[in-house]
């Protein structure tokens, strides 16, 4: 019975399959050279190796297999960057992206940062997505093949007992795709090769095969003889090189570079007062390049420059429109000059579950805890600073310190991060200055885990010093950042919840709050200051695959009560649309546009509108 079934389920899948057939050789079958980085650097599991398309992310920036795998540990298919000074690692092959772990974050902009890297994680696709098609072991597996398809009985047969027919990493067949000659090849020799191997095993004459069925056989090894010799050459061609490619294995360092540019036009209407309400159409840009490099192959260190020419912060200038609820999450001035935005290093330990950061240039509590939002990407995710991420990952505007991520199970992840401001600065004599005795410092405790195969939430708790009262997260109200003009020192405990949630397979539900509570160290004065978003991301809309249509609507940070201090009086609101259009693998085109209503949370303001277009392109 085993031949002669899985002869005949060949006959009716493939016998009539030419006439579909592409006339070109495409070569989606051939094995293409496994890069020598992707082959070594795979030690770790929050350096898994397999997604984003270089820089970052995720997410849903994309797809919905994009949406949070970080406890999975294995990255989405294509990984976003990270901005200016707060960066996620940017590099030259997938494989690199790969290797960092999503969550970065951004400091003040005042000195030339952008928005913070991505911290959106991915649920894991279904298999690894190296592979363009993988074996499965069940029809079932196959979410595109139905019991009544004309097909099914055929295609169960040689799944489910030959093996001989893979489906692609999303769980799909794709049964009424054009297939080309080459694919046509690579399935016919694969069950060829398990007839051969049924044939002497047959115990009865219901195994036997007829004369017909080997003149079938004959026809099919005979028209596709050209084809199936060539994918034994390119076969014995690649166990050749196989030897060569292993000697070439990292043994010491290997680096690679890679990069991002952002083109982007902004206006923008409203906004006088809080500003003068004076605007300009702008065309500005963000150049980033980065170097990712390995010397034991469980380790990273990446070093990344950067130039942007946002002037006098942009929207938020006071001649302008006057509220950092203006400032941009690609936004960053630094005068067309170069400058070193990152240095970070990361080593695995501990049995690989334990990853170390360290990161003297370029740190926020987001470049170890992970921000857990979908459009947490620089050039492929929210237009706004305040809409990208939490704003608590980005308390105290640090610029210098070190975390580690530790495993604890597959469905759990403690993170922990201590950062610091001026802490490169050796002179005793000034006030606060230094790793220990900082003028603004932050201690960030996050509790990441996946309850839910489809459900990532993040708690976090905040522990911060800040010398003159200030929070410096650049993304609500000037008195709410400043904790009501407190003007003290302070302490500043605060809390942070985060969720993503894939409510269908291409619908993506987001959400985070967070409430900080801000106590003066030499006085009763307090504050207590609040802020939410609530988003709803489209996958590939109206059939465009890689694209994202996305709509965010929050508040700003508000000092909602507080002793001896300005309270907030009334509510802004911040609502947020684009459509992020993929032209190719490399580049995309994003138009958006978000509102503001009642800036500064006074209802004595003008409503802001301010629209983008942005283009990323990726090297």
């Amino acid at each position: 019975m085993g031949v002669k079934h899985c002869l005949s389920g060949l006959l009716l899948l493939l016998v009539s399959a030419p006439a579909v057939l592409a006339d070109t050789p495409e070569q989606l079958t051939a094995v293409q050279e496994p890069p020598a980085v992707k082959q070594n650097l795979k030690p770790h599991k929050f350096y898994g190796l397999d997604k984003r398309d270089f820089m970052g992310g995720n997410p849903p920036t994309g797809s919905p297999q994009e949406l949070s795998a970080e406890l999975s540990h294995r990255p989405t298919p294509e990984s976003p960057p990270a901005p200016l000074t707060e960066t996620a690692p940017i590099a030259a092959t997938p494989a690199v992206a790969e290797l960092i772990p999503a969550g970065e974050g951004s400091a003040a902009p005042e000195v030339g940062e952008t928005s913070p890297e991505p911290a959106s994680v991915a649920l894991p696709p279904s298999d690894t997505p190296d592979d363009p098609m993988a074996q499965v072991t069940s029809v079932s597996q196959l979410s595109d093949v139905q019991p009544t398809d004309w097909a099914f009985q055929a295609l169960q047969n040689l799944v489910e007992r030959y093996g001989c027919i893979a489906g692609y990493p999303d769980g799909t067949f794709r049964g009424n795709r054009a297939m080309t000659r080459y694919e046509f090849a690579a399935g016919l020799n694969a069950c060829l090769e398990r007839i051969t191997q049924l044939i002497p095993q047959a115990v009865s004459t219901a195994d036997f095969i007829t004369q017909q069925d080997l003149a079938t056989v004959r026809r099919l090894q005979e028209e596709f003889g050209a084809e199936m010799t060539a994918l034994r050459g390119r076969v014995t061609t690649l166990e050749n090189r196989f030897p060569t490619l292993e000697g070439r294995r990292i043994t010491s360092s290997t680096t690679v570079l890679g990069g991002e540019v952002i083109f982007s036009f902004a206006d923008a209407t409203g906004g006088g007062p809080p500003g003068d309400g004076a605007t300009n159409t702008i065309l500005t840009h963000l150049v980033r390049v980065q170097t990712v490099s390995t010397f034991s192959g469980t380790d990273l260190l990446r070093i990344e420059l950067g130039a942007a020419n946002f002037a006098d912060r942009g929207f938020a200038n006071p001649n302008s429109l006057g509220t950092d609820m203006t400032l941009l999450s690609y936004q960053g001035d630094t005068n067309n000059q170069i400058q070193l935005d990152l240095l970070d290093y990361r080593f695995a330990a501990f049995n690989e579950r334990v990853v170390f950061t360290v990161r003297p240039v370029g740190f926020s509590l987001s470049s170890v805890l992970t921000a857990n939002s979908p459009y947490f990407d620089t050039g492929r995710g929210a237009i706004s600073r305040f809409a990208e991420a939490s704003p608590l990952f980005k308390i105290g505007a640090l610029d210098a310190g070190v975390g580690l991520d530790w495993l604890i199970s597959d469905r759990m992840r403690l993170q922990v991060a201590y950062g610091t401001r001026d802490s490169n600065d050796p002179d005793a004599s000034r006030e606060r200055r230094g790793v220990f005795a900082a003028s603004h410092s932050a201690l960030g405790v996050q509790l990441l885990t996946r309850p839910a195969d489809k459900i990532i939430t993040g708690l976090a708790y905040i522990n911060a010093y800040s010398r003159n009262g200030s929070l410096d997260t650049f993304t609500g109200s000037f008195n709410a950042d400043t904790s009501g003009a407190i003007g003290e020192p302070v302490q500043i405990n605060a809390v942070s919840g985060t969720l993503q949630w894939r409510a269908a397979r291409n619908l993506t539900f987001g959400t985070w709050g967070g409430i900080i509570f801000t106590d003066s160290t030499t006085s009763d004065a307090s504050a207590t200051t609040t802020t939410y978003l609530f988003s709803l991301g489209l996958s590939d809309p109206f059939g465009r695959k890689g694209d994202l249509l996305a709509f965010l609507a929050g508040q700003p940070p508000k000092l909602r009560t507080g002793n001896g201090v300005t309270e907030d009086n009334d509510t802004s609101l911040h609502l947020e649309a684009f459509y992020r259009f993929r032209v190719s693998d490399r580049i995309t085109v994003t138009p958006g546009f978000f509102y503001i209503i009642n800036p500064e949370h006074d209802a004595g303001n003008d409503d802001i509108f301010v629209g983008v277009l942005r283009t990323t392109f990726r090297f």
